[in-house]
């Protein structure tokens, strides 16, 4: 059971640790190894990143607008702005979600299905512009029900979309660590 279906928590920002306890100085062998250690470390960590990020093109996870959102980091010395984006993304998400569920959770003659169909249309639209490929396609899946005012069925199309959420999600959190632990074996 996917982890993030107890009502989408919000993800934590990822933060460098540093350990402020104290540690003897490492020998000059050690401070000689260091670069291709770290080098070495760093290759793996960025063969399993290409893996992970080849998985999650191969699953329709995510598109072509991902990639372009990673050549803007790039392009800016790996500044951590795609961490940043997708945090606010899939923080968005979850409120849009939450949000989602308290409104179809009421009687049928009681729920607003415009108020439902501008909080689909945003997260479609946030969804597309991080390329959440398949976020993007639930979200145009459950347009369809929620037009023809179906509350069962955009109950039924609001599950589906948790769970693609939920699987980007962890998609996401994956690909933000792998960054971060790449970046830190540079940070010295």
């Amino acid at each position: 059971m996917c982890r993030c279906t107890a009502l989408l928590a919000c993800p934590r920002p990822l933060r460098h640790r540093s350990s402020s306890s104290f540690q003897s100085r490492p020998s000059r062998e050690v401070l000689s190894r260091r670069p291709n250690i770290a080098m070495e470390a760093a290759a793996e960590l960025r063969t399993q990143l290409q893996a992970h990020l080849t998985m999650m093109y191969a699953t329709g996870a995510v598109d072509a607008y991902f990639q372009e959102l990673q050549e803007l980091d790039e392009g800016s010395a790996g500044t951590g702005h795609v961490a940043e984006v997708l945090n606010i993304f899939l923080n968005d998400g979850d409120r849009i979600l939450r949000d989602i569920d308290s409104l179809l959770n009421k009687p049928l003659h009681e729920v607003n299905f415009s108020k439902v169909d501008a909080l689909v249309q945003q997260l479609k639209g946030s969804s597309s512009t991080v390329g959440a490929k398949k976020v993007n396609l639930a979200c145009m899946e459950f347009q369809q029900l929620y037009m023809a005012k179906n509350k069962k069925g955009c109950l039924m199309a609001l599950a589906l979309l948790k769970g693609d959420f939920c699987d980007l999600r962890n998609k996401l959190q994956t690909f933000m660590q792998l960054e971060q632990q790449i970046a830190s074996l540079f940070i010295m």
